[in-house]
């Protein structure tokens, strides 16, 4: 899927590019090996695609609204959606341990490794390859968090609100987890001054806390 979307990478870079650090920590190999160095070069080759693409696309917003959207489309939650549907959940190359812990499903490490594979395809020359990844993959986002950016920023704007109000923090809990082993849903209650405030599922516990704090921030008339 890789090579269909980029092209032909270099293999050396690309196989960095999948390998997570629990592999190379487990094997005894080098942390050079892993995809954490062109992680840190990929997020900056997607901010800068990301970048000019929102540049182009919404000449008339100002630099905060491009930078509030910005940090939603290069967030690990939507990376990580892009990340399955290109099926990089399933190449990833975890370590044993990691693997069991259900690794493979952690939004954070299919988002860093698509991180990693952007840099590995940008030192391969493949540019304009990045760009119309971005754009077909990412930016179809865009409309829908410049329209709902509450949405996808629930749990900042409710801890906001919280620690102005009295410098406290909203607590969520995972009230229990439902469905197969392999597609759960996790429900959380978020709870703030000793009250569960709201509850709300997820397919992940990440994407359960959003929408716990979205109904909170509803309830608490933070937004509407």
């Amino acid at each position: 899927m890789l090579k269909e979307i980029f092209g032909e990478c270099n293999e050396v870079l690309l196989q960095k590019a999948l390998t997570h650090p629990s592999y190379t920590k487990e094997n005894n190999i080098s942390d050079l090996e892993n995809y954490e160095r062109l992680e840190f070069f990929g997020d900056s080759v997607l901010k800068l695609f990301t970048s000019k693409l929102l540049y182009e696309t919404y000449p008339k917003s100002a630099e905060g609204e491009l930078s509030k959207i910005r940090s939603i489309l290069v967030s690990d939650a939507i990376l990580a959606q892009v990340a399955v549907k290109i099926g990089l959940d399933k190449i990833i190359i975890l370590g044993p341990s990691e693997e069991k812990q259900g690794g493979r499903k952690r939004e954070s490490n299919i988002a860093c490794s698509l991180e990693a594979i952007l840099g590995a395809y940008y030192l391969t020359g493949k540019r304009d390859d990045i760009e119309n990844f971005v754009k077909e993959y990412i930016m179809i986002y865009a409309d829908d968090v410049d329209k709902h950016f509450e949405k996808y920023n629930a749990k900042d704007i409710l801890q906001q609100y919280t620690q102005g109000y009295n410098k406290t923090r909203p607590e969520y809990n995972v009230v229990s987890v439902s469905g197969p082993a392999h597609k759960p849903i996790f429900n959380i209650e978020v709870a703030w001054e000793g009250h569960v405030i709201s509850r709300a599922s997820g397919k992940s516990k990440k994407d359960a806390e959003q929408n716990a704090a979205l109904e909170a921030c509803k309830s608490l008339k933070i937004i509407k």
